[in-house]
């Protein structure tokens, strides 16, 4: 027929549809393992133990392999330096009434009795030239008329200190005390029975199994070997934090004596302390401030020179003071130089710089051998300048200077370097986690940070 079709021989009638039916792939897998199976009936006994022979070896490869990837790995995150981050930190104000004008001091100097005329008037010229303002701190004790030093008086600064920069510190991290694990405490020239650390483990009733360390008589850079101290317990104890405590104490150490290599520290030293809040807790990475990224520390004592440079001595009338030798700002340079070596190019990357505020002379030479800007030396010299040498606490009053005027910003680098008795010259570098929002800050410049920079006038009129 014209145009017909045989409807019989048609595909499509003759043919199951497979893509309604059954779905292709699965006449793929069907025939797979039919041919499989089919290779498999032929294997002999000697080709299926030479098969398992192959599996099982295949296999203990793959388990050792395995068990010593996983051995790596664990040793790799147990012995790994765990991140040290400091959460925050703060710093003592001594109230308006421990405030100590030269003019003050002068008059109190000399109502003591204890000083001839000429040795008033050498201490005169010391303040004159020493970059300290009109606002410093002195503890009850030395301003009292008359003076008072004794065990219950230095007890009484001591705890004004430590308590007033915990309980800042406290209530800016938000920190359960019960949850510090470590506590460490410098100051080189008081340290009581029981201890400055067992003071603060029984005002704020720390937990009984806590790490704590009280350090002593290692001058003005024990600050940063309290950090040093403290990085490398957090880097054996997991998910802790480590409170450092860095101060001096003046009331016991006030030298009332006519040895003029003692007088100079009684021109310099006054009253401060910080606390300082550290994790090794990889969360608080997110509130934290700054994170550690390296600790120098320099040793000259075995030189005699060096080791006698910062004493503390009876003068000839058996009045104790501490002696500063001649050969202070050479040893100085020394140690320094062997520091900077060790620390290498991390030098030449610092945004900010913490110098420790020993006095004007120490900051001078600083400024020259590093060849630093006047507003690298800016917190330094401020700090000298309102608050004197407050000895290991001086780079944290520095530091808050700097994130009071708003100059920390987020991957900025930070220099702290302190000298102290020993001779020991010591750093810490820090990284900003963060900007620091000067608006959201607590510490002691912020009510009068407007009023600064100021000149420091090479020689002052008292």
């Amino acid at each position: 027929m014209m145009g017909g079709r045989d409807s019989s021989s048609s595909p499509d009638r003759n043919l199951p549809d497979f893509k309604k039916s059954v779905k292709l792939k699965y006449v793929k897998l069907g025939y797979h393992y039919l041919i499989t199976a089919a290779q498999l009936s032929t294997f002999s006994r000697t080709d299926l133990a030479t098969l398992w022979d192959h599996l099982q070896y295949n296999l203990i490869s793959v388990i050792l392999c395995s068990t010593l990837l996983v051995f790596i790995t664990t040793i790799y995150v147990m012995t790994r330096p765990r991140p040290v981050y400091l959460v925050d930190f703060s710093c003592y104000k001594p109230d308006d009434a421990r405030k100590c004008t030269k003019k003050i001091f002068m008059e109190r100097s000399k109502l003591t009795g204890s000083f001839t005329e000429e040795n008033l008037e050498f201490q005169r010229k010391i303040l004159q030239r020493s970059g300290l303002g009109e606002s410093t701190y002195l503890p009850e004790a030395v301003l009292n008329v008359p003076p008072n030093p004794c065990m219950a008086e230095a007890r009484k600064e001591a705890e004004a200190v430590m308590f007033g920069a915990i309980d800042e510190l406290l209530d800016k991290t938000n920190v359960n005390p019960k949850d510090i694990g470590i506590l460490i405490v410098n100051c080189s020239l008081f340290n009581p029975t029981p201890s400055l650390s067992a003071m603060i483990v029984n005002h704020y009733k720390l937990r009984g199994n806590i790490l704590s360390y009280n350090l002593g008589g290692m001058g003005c850079s024990a600050g940063l070997i309290s950090i040093d101290l403290a990085k490398h317990l957090l880097n054996s104890i997991p998910n802790t934090y480590a409170m450092v405590i860095s101060m001096e104490n003046i009331t016991l150490n006030w030298y009332f004596g006519n040895d003029r290599s003692k007088l100079v520290s009684n021109c310099l030293f006054r009253m401060g302390g910080a606390a300082v809040l550290l994790s090794n807790k990889r969360w608080d990475r997110r509130r934290s401030k700054y994170e550690l990224v390296d600790t120098v520390r320099t040793h000259k004592g075995a030189d005699d020179k060096c080791f006698g440079c910062v004493t503390q001595e009876e003068d000839s009338a058996s009045k104790v003071g501490v002696t500063l030798s001649k050969d202070l700002m050479a040893v100085a340079g020394d140690a320094l130089k062997t520091n900077i070596t060790t620390l290498g190019p991390l030098v030449l990357a610092f945004e900010h710089f913490c110098i420790h505020a020993g006095g004007r002379a120490v900051l001078d030479e600083l400024e020259k051998n590093l060849k630093l800007t006047d507003w690298h030396m800016e917190p330094s010299r401020m700090t000298l300048y309102r608050f004197g040498n407050t000895s290991s606490s001086s780079l944290w009053y520095e530091l808050a200077y700097s994130e009071a005027k708003g100059r920390i910003k987020k991957g900025d680098r930070i220099w702290q370097i302190a000298f102290g008795s020993g001779f020991k010259c010591n750093s810490s570098v820090w990284r900003a986690v963060r900007s620091v929002n000067p608006k959201k800050e607590k510490n002691p410049w912020m009510d009068e940070i407007h009023e600064f920079p100021v000149d420091v006038p090479t020689h002052a009129t008292i």
